[in-house]
């Protein structure tokens, strides 16, 4: 009987090519809202349709809430390429986006009128939540799998 110390070999399965994809054009859009918000400011949002009250929310929130918007989106991006290159830090990188996110959520709701001048906009928090935490369980899933190196 012969043994070797070979490192076993994962094939890349066909879907994790499909969700790396969407997962870079899905938050690679929040990375471009985030640097047209950034940068453009007040004509980025009124070219997106929001209004006065929702201009001024975004301008009166603290300089605090940029870390967990950077950590939340940069992370995203950088999960997403990660998971293209089959690389296991794209949990940890979905992961701090994960957090990022949750404090943003937790301004949103708790600490400011967030929901009330984003009215149903608000929603689409959710959407970008079920999307985070679906990344986040898929790239762990194909970590435990061995997919993710």
């Amino acid at each position: 009987m012969t043994t070797t110390n070979a490192p076993m070999t994962v094939r890349t399965p066909w879907h994790l090519w499909v969700v790396g994809i969407i997962a870079v054009l899905w938050n690679g859009f929040g990375g471009y809202d985030f640097t047209m918000s950034v940068t453009q400011g007040e004509a980025y949002f009124r070219s997106m349709g929001m209004t006065d009250a929702q201009i001024a929310y975004y301008d009166a929130m603290p300089t605090w809430m940029y870390a967990p918007w950077v950590l939340g989106v940069w992370g995203a991006v950088a999960g997403s390429i990660l998971l293209l290159l089959r690389s296991r830090y794209a949990f940890h990188a979905f992961a701090l986006s994960m957090v990022g996110l949750i404090v943003s959520l937790i301004y949103a709701f708790g600490l400011s009128n967030g929901a009330e001048v984003m009215g149903s906009a608000i929603y689409m928090q959710f959407v970008i939540l079920a999307g985070a935490m679906f990344f986040l369980w898929y790239s762990w899933m194909m970590m435990k799998r061995g997919v993710l190196r």
